[in-house]
C-alpha cells in the first residue's frame, strides 16, 4: 500500500472500541505525544481520548504543566502526553523547549499534531518542524464544525498526499472524527501504516553538506541520538544552549519522564 493510498483508505475498525482509562497508565504499549498551537482544541482531543478533564503535573525542573492520561483501543494500551501549546520548536521559550525535547528525545511512538481547520495555514510552521524530527505522525485537523459554519472546506486527502502522513478531520467536542483518529494512531503505532513525511529538499547544498558533517560529529559525541540531522541544523542556526549546558547528553541517556 502506498502512502497516498493508505492516507485515503483508513477505514474505521468496527471491531475496535475506545476505552478511556483516565490516569491508569500501567503497562501501556505505546506513547502518544499531542502537539499543536494554542487554541486548536488540543486539550479537547486529549479529554475525548482519556475521559479526563486533564490530569496534570509539572515537567522535570520546569514550571510548565504536563497533562497525561491513557486509553485502550484495538487491544493496545496508550499513554498520551499533552504537550504545551506552541507555535514552533525553536526553543525560544520554556514551552517550546519542553515540546521539542519530548518529541526529539522522548521518542513517542506517534505524534498527533492538532491543527485548526479555520486557520490551517497558521499551523503549518509547527507541523513541518515536527515532521523534520519524527517519521511517525498523524495530523488532526480539528474544529472542522467551525470551518463548515464559515463555508471553509479542507481537502484531507490532498493534504495527506502532500504531507505523506495520515490526516483526519475532527470536531473533538462533538466526538466527530475521533474513531478515524484512533484508527490512524493505531496503524502508525503498530507499523501497519508507514509514514513518508514531507522534508526540506530545497536547502542550499553547502548547508546540507555542513549538516551531514556535523551530524557525524554529533553521533560520535552522543551515540544513539534519535535525530542527529535535526540537532545539527539547530546548532547551525545558533541554538547551542542544550549542548553547552550538558542537557543534550542527559536527554540521550533517558527519556523525558514526569515528576513522581
Amino acid at each position: 500500500m502506498t502512502t497516498s493510498d493508505a492516507c485515503e483508505v483508513c477505514p474505521v475498525n468496527r471491531q475496535a472500541s475506545l476505552v478511556r482509562l483516565g490516569i491508569s497508565m500501567d503497562d501501556t504499549d505505546y506513547v502518544i505525544a499531542l502537539a499543536g498551537n494554542p487554541n486548536t482544541g488540543k486539550s479537547t482531543v486529549f479529554n475525548s481520548l482519556t475521559g479526563l478533564r486533564q490530569h496534570t503535573g509539572n515537567w522535570p525542573g520546569k514550571t510548565v504543566t504536563r497533562a497525561e492520561g491513557a486509553f485502550s483501543y484495538s487491544g493496545k494500551k496508550y499513554k498520551i502526553v499533552d504537550l504545551p501549546g506552541t507555535y514552533s520548536l525553536l526553543s525560544t521559550s520554556v514551552d517550546e523547549e519542553v515540546a521539542r525535547d519530548f518529541i526529539l528525545f522522548g521518542q513517542p511512538d506517534v505524534t498527533v499534531i492538532v491543527t485548526e481547520a479555520i486557520r490551517l495555514e497558521r499551523n503549518l510552521n509547527l507541523l513541518l518542524q515536527v515532521l523534520e524530527i519524527t517519521d511517525r505522525a498523524v495530523v488532526c485537523v480539528n474544529l472542522i464544525d467551525e470551518a463548515r459554519r464559515h463555508h471553509i472546506s479542507v481537502d484531507d486527502r490532498a493534504l495527506a498526499r502532500e504531507l505523506g502522513i495520515p490526516v483526519v478531520l475532527t470536531a473533538a467536542r462533538q466526538g466527530e472524527g475521533i474513531p478515524q483518529l484512533l484508527t490512524n494512531i493505531y496503524q502508525v503505532a503498530t507499523g501497519e501504516f508507514v509514514c513518508q513525511p514531507r522534508r526540506l529538499k530545497s536547502a542550499p547544498t553547502k548547508l546540507m553538506r555542513a549538516a551531514e558533517d556535523l551530524s557525524s560529529k554529533i553521533l560520535q559525541e552522543f551515540p544513539g541520538l534519535p535525530n542527529a540531522r535535526w540537532v545539527a541544523l539547530r546548532l547551525l542556526e545558533g541554538d547551542h544552549d542544550a549542548v553547552q549546558t550538558g542537557e543534550l547528553a542527559g536527554l540521550v541517556r533517558k527519556q523525558v519522564e514526569p515528576n513522581e
